[in-house]
């Protein structure tokens, strides 16, 4: 982990084109890399306080099965406003965008680079504003990987709390408390003191008191789990297909599980990774990019993906589409991704064997991986 915030690693595949573009909300930094493919979807990415795109996405994207399945699609990496490396400080009184102006910024940036819909890949901060993305524009976002996903707005207390205690003197505990658990504080200490000196050296501090305070200050997203063939079209929720992940030692798995408990259960997985922190992008970014290709696969785009760790033996479409639309009615988890797909053709088959009025209360499926 000693190299993971640095840049001379970066492969080439990860250089971009990069961009400042305009909005009614501001300006927001986007490296895209590849050329949007026709109507295929776009990757967009964005990032959690603390954090931009190289640093939160980096070790994802330069795993090995991820660039194999970014051959098939341009990526648009978004930087939050001032977040991006070597950001200039915004000046004094600068009134920084809300996480509902941030959401709002996106679809103008998709207009921009000519991209007609996204897959979506966002950690804290920004799988909220991906999903009111979702949730305000369902037409431009077509599936969501959230990773650690919060849709409860903050509790004032504990924002007044953060606001008392000053943001400069303690910005830097307190994005670190966002990511890590007290255990991972005290016991991972390399990937702790890698990321808590990119917070503390390489971040502009006062553009991510900004941030923080945006994030801090969000409203809930109001979603409600819709009741599967009565209100499902009228009810506030995701109508695209969503992945949930999370570490289950993550200071984020209770808000996580409730997410999963307010979105439809038909489109919905939730990937709890074994013995995994705050971060399962960088910590164990082959289980995800896993499951990503498995979430694309479920969508229907790349009918075969070929995993590096399996001697190159083709995997059909059918096998992960209970991860990208789980209609299970088993609630029992699963040691791994292979025991999904091991499983995936039997709970087919007892899906399709339940009566259409035998409990109408499918639940999400819940994976756990072993790191």
């Amino acid at each position: 982990m000693t190299d993971l915030l640095d840049v001379s690693q970066i492969s080439c595949t990860m250089i971009g084109v990069e961009h400042d573009i305009e909005t009614p909300q501001g300006v927001l930094h986007v490296t895209l890399r590849g050329t949007p493919k026709g109507n295929r979807p776009v990757i967009l990415t964005y990032h959690d306080i603390g954090l931009n795109h190289k640093s939160c996405f980096n070790t994802l994207f330069n795993f090995e099965d991820m660039q194999e399945i970014t051959q098939h699609f341009a990526v648009a990496h978004v930087d939050a406003p001032g977040q991006q490396e070597n950001a200039a400080p915004f000046p004094t009184g600068f009134q920084y965008p809300t996480m509902d102006q941030l959401a709002e910024m996106l679809p103008s940036v998709l207009t921009h680079l000519k991209i007609n819909s996204v897959i979506g890949i966002g950690v804290g901060a920004g799988a909220y504003i991906l999903t009111r993305l979702a949730l305000n524009q369902p037409t431009l976002v077509e599936g969501l990987v959230l990773i650690n996903v919060d849709p409860c707005a903050k509790g004032w207390m504990d924002w007044a709390a953060s606001k008392l205690s000053g943001w400069t003197s303690n910005l830097v505990d307190i994005v670190m408390a966002h990511h890590f658990s007290t255990d991972e504080l005290t016991e991972n200490q390399e990937i702790i003191q890698t990321y808590r000196l990119h917070i503390a050296q390489d971040m502009n501090q006062d553009n991510l008191a900004l941030f923080c305070n945006s994030y801090n200050s969000r409203r809930d997203l109001e979603i409600e789990r819709p009741i599967v063939g009565l209100n499902e079209e009228t009810v506030n929720t995701l109508k695209c297909p969503a992945l949930l992940v999370v570490g289950d030692t993550s200071p984020a798995v209770e808000a996580v599980v409730e997410c999963n408990s307010r979105l439809n259960p038909t489109k919905t997985t939730l990937l709890k990774m074994a013995d995994c922190g705050g971060l399962p992008q960088v910590v164990q970014p082959g289980k995800l990019a896993e499951a990503f290709k498995y979430f694309v696969q479920g969508m229907g785009y790349i009918p075969h993906v070929l995993l590096s760790h399996l001697n190159s033996e083709a995997v059909p479409t059918a096998s992960m589409t209970r991860l990208a639309r789980s209609r299970t009615h088993s609630a029992s988890s699963m040691n791994s991704v292979e025991g999904a797909r091991s499983r995936s053709h039997n709970n087919s088959q007892e899906g399709a064997a339940a009566s259409p009025g035998h409990e109408n209360q499918a639940r999400p499926q819940t994976m756990e991986v072993s790191c």
